[in-house]
């Protein structure tokens, strides 16, 4: 919630959710949207209410979406410096996408483009790899 986030609320439900989810996660995929050549406050704010090394042992695969491809240095040097910080293990090669290829339908669902989808497969197969985890998606496309 909004207020747990802006307030710094540490023992909110939510919050005290969210870092148990993290801590049980063998990976984690962090995703966020370029504003001012870097991520999100919203990301930022959560990130703030974790423990410091809430990463450490993690494999995180970092996702970044933007209006321009000016913004795609924001994934590391802006995002990638803090995931380490973090103590994540390994961080996989993320993935910049055009905010123009993903379309959100008012159902809910959404839709990616056709080359984006198939370089998302890629490093989503990366992702599973470096869990252990057989890829999938890149070979269904």
């Amino acid at each position: 919630p909004a207020e747990a986030l802006l307030g710094a609320d540490f023992r909110h439900p939510a919050v005290v959710e969210a870092a148990a989810l993290f801590d049980r996660a063998d990976g984690v995929v962090i995703g966020t949207p370029v504003y001012k050549a870097a991520y999100s406050g919203v990301l930022k704010a959560l990130l703030d209410l974790l423990p410091q090394y809430a990463l450490a042992g993690k494999t995180v695969l970092p996702l970044v979406t933007g209006g321009s491809t000016a913004h795609v240095l924001a994934l590391d040097y802006a995002l990638r410096p803090v995931l380490n910080s973090m103590g994540a293990t390994h961080i996989v090669q993320g993935w910049f996408t055009l905010d123009k290829d993903i379309t959100a339908a008012p159902d809910g669902t959404v839709t990616v483009a056709p080359g984006t989808a198939e370089a998302l497969a890629q490093v989503v197969d990366q992702f599973s790899v470096a869990l252990g985890r057989t890829p999938l998606l890149a070979a269904a496309g």
